[in-house]
Parts: structure tokens; sequence; C-alpha cells
């Protein structure tokens, strides 16, 4: 069981831009890997048209299931900032479980949507929400023997505020700070791990600029295939003891 998240809250580990081949998903269909995708409605787009290389619908209705739950519509995100964290946790816990899927990756919207309004309580309680949902997906995963993928593509909710060429908070004319609802610049974080992870597995340290566009090979690698030489490198390597 592989696990392939996008979790737009967690900041810490660096990694830059994304794409994804049509060719990776077709690969692993032709290989057997069942995959199970879901999201929200704002994001859903994100775990499969994005990830199936600009393409939409199914490439192996046998092999794929895609699970899209309902946004709140007809208000502000920051007025439900919880989102559907705990629906599409659920939903991956139950794929998890079942046995039925070799990848199952999720998109956690939270800290993005919720960010964007720049309602600075209400994130919080958004993070909040991504980080129970996290763990009950993470559980899930061990309960299975199974390997974690984790990241982001681009930072919001850890950074909302404005700053100065100095890196300090930026001020209104009335003292007031200036808040931020833009995607930020930051580097995103990619935690690798799980049961499931051979002991051997760890972090390559000669990329010059690892980013989400090495994701695409790692995640090929975890399933135990090798990624065409056209795509940007895996981000791990197996090290002997």
């Amino acid at each position: 069981m592989k696990l392939v998240m996008m979790d737009d809250h967690m900041v810490s580990w660096p990694s830059s831009s994304s794409y994804h081949s049509a060719e990776e998903l077709e690969l692993e269909l032709e290989n057997g890997v069942r995959t199970f995708a879901c999201s929200e409605t704002v994001k859903f787009g994100h775990v499969t048209f994005f990830w199936n290389g600009n393409r939409s619908g199914y490439f192996n209705e046998k092999l794929e299931k895609y699970v899209e739950i309902p946004s709140d519509s007809g208000i502000s995100f920051n007025e439900q900032p919880k989102m559907k964290a705990l629906e599409i946790a659920e939903k991956a816990r139950d794929a998890i479980l079942s046995g039925n899927f070799d990848q199952v990756r999720v998109n956690l919207p939270n800290g993005d949507m919720v960010g964007h309004t720049g309602d600075l309580d209400a994130t919080v309680v958004a993070c909040e929400a991504a980080d129970v949902a996290v763990r009950m997906i993470l559980d899930a995963i061990e309960k299975v023997g199974g390997i974690y993928v984790v990241t982001a593509d681009h930072g919001n909710a850890e950074d909302m505020v404005k700053r100065d060429k100095a890196g300090k908070p930026a001020l209104d004319k009335e003292g007031k700070l200036q808040i931020l609802t833009s995607h930020t610049l930051k580097p995103v974080p990619i935690a690798i791990g799980g049961p499931g992870l051979s002991a051997g597995v760890r972090f390559k340290q000669d990329l010059d600029t690892p980013g989400l566009a090495n994701v695409a090979a790692t995640v090929m690698n975890l399933h135990g295939f090798v990624a065409p030489g056209d795509y940007e490198p895996s981000l791990i390597e197996v090290v002997d003891k």
C-alpha cells in the first residue's frame, strides 16, 4: 500500500514545482497497480486530471476508483474551515484498510483554501482539521504495513502576513498587520515513511534542485518500477547497510 497525499498546510522540507505525466499512471496500471483518488470538489482535479497529465477520466476503470466529495457552496471557506478533511480521510482510511488498492492519493485543501481568506483564526482550525485527517490516514497505513508520501504543491497557511525587505511583518498606515492571502514562495515538505519502507531507503543528497517534479519518479520507485529516462530523477535511493 502506497499513499500519496497532496497537503497544502505543512511546510518544512525543501521541494519545488510539480509535474505528473500520464505515462506514470499508465505504466502503473499496465502492471496492475490498483489506484484510489479522493478529494473534495475544489481540489478533486489535482488528484485526477492534473495527476493524470491533464487528462480527464479513467485510464482503466477496472483498476481505478475516483471519489469526489462535494465542497461547501455559497459560503466563504473560513466559515467552515474544517471543510471536508474528515470525510476525505475516512474515504482514504476505508480504501487503505480494504486491501483493494495499491495506491491511495488524496488532497486536503484546508490550509490553502482557508488561508486565501486571510482569516488567521479560521486557518488555525483548518490546519488542525488537516492534522487530524493526516493522523487517521497514517494510522491506517500503519495497520496495513504500507508506505506514505506526504507533500504539498505550495505554501500558504504557514505565513499569512506580508513582510518588508528585512523579513519583518509589514504594517499598514494604522499600524495593523498587512494580511497575505496569496501563496508563499517558501519550500514545501515531503515526508516518506511507513512500516513498508525498506530500511535502506534514503533521500538523495546530490540533487541540485529537488522538487515536486521529482515526485513522479519517486512514487514509481516505491512501486518497484524504474522511471523513464526523461523524468526528473527520483528523490530516493537504496543505501546498503
